[in-house]
């Protein structure tokens, strides 16, 4: 169901009540991973849980999953740090995904706002992979081909042309085949591209995109974590033509 990570917010059950959009949040500094849903459940705005469900039919959304265990021996990575100071004052950190709506409305309005700061910070993107949602094995599929296009330097040039080949023309990029005949078509070299696309270093970018996306508490694509310790998405911002300015005090603050 492709809806559950489009425009999502988070219910707070504990206090019976959703939280108020605002433009941008200051949000605190992120935990490690969380222990699981315990009855929290990714909703489209005006959506509720059957415990709240007024008469009437309502739709409803699937229950998040259970968060996979993750490797006890093996330590999460960083919870995004904020770009040096030497080089940058601040990092932004997209979560998207290229068959979700929302993602691929921001991709032009966030690409003008990166070129606006370019002095002062750091975009930095991350492909969305939710452990256990019935599109993981798509999110797999784009991150790889996101990580392959980042390895050869491509991402720039090739991330509009990418939302626009999955959103608007429904292609199937989800295969080494596939993709690397449609990079192809695109002017990158189909043999560098299968290269870096099975290479180990975007096998460990795929394995720690999920793991960044959990211990990010990522509820709402697209989301923009700056500095590790503020964010903003359509549902906080009041839509996506809203987080420009949202990522702008954000970058004030």
């Amino acid at each position: 169901m492709k809806s559950l990570l489009r425009t999502t917010v988070l219910l707070a059950v504990a206090g019976g009540l959703l939280a108020a959009p605002a433009v941008a949040e200051a949000a605190p500094a992120l935990p490690g991973l969380p222990s699981g849903p315990n009855g929290q459940q990714l909703l489209t705005p005006g959506h509720q849980l059957p415990a709240v469900r007024p008469a009437g039919p309502t739709q409803q959304h699937a229950p998040v999953p259970a968060t996979r265990p993750l490797d006890a021996a093996a330590p999460l990575p960083a919870p995004l740090p904020a770009a040096p100071k030497a080089q940058r004052a601040h990092e932004a950190v997209e979560f998207f995904w290229y068959d979700c709506s929302h993602s691929a409305l921001l991709e032009q309005p966030l690409t003008r706002w990166a070129a606006e700061h370019q002095a002062d910070v750091t975009l930095r993107r991350v492909p969305a992979i939710w452990v256990g949602s019935p599109d993981e094995a798509e999110q797999r599929a784009h991150a790889r081909l996101f990580y392959a296009l980042d390895r050869l330097g491509e991402v720039d040039r090739m991330q509009a042309a990418v939302f626009r080949a999955v959103r608007e023309q429904h292609t199937d990029l989800t295969t080494e085949r596939s993709a690397a005949d449609w990079a192809a078509t695109q002017g990158v070299d189909a043999a560098k591209f299968r290269a870096a696309y099975r290479s180990a270093e975007v096998d460990r970018a795929v394995e720690d995109a999920p793991k960044l996306f959990t211990q990010n508490r990522i509820t709402e694509l697209p989301t923009v974590v700056v500095d590790g310790n503020g964010r903003t998405s359509p549902t906080r911002a009041g839509g996506v033509d809203g987080m420009p300015s949202a990522l702008d005090q954000l970058v004030a603050d």
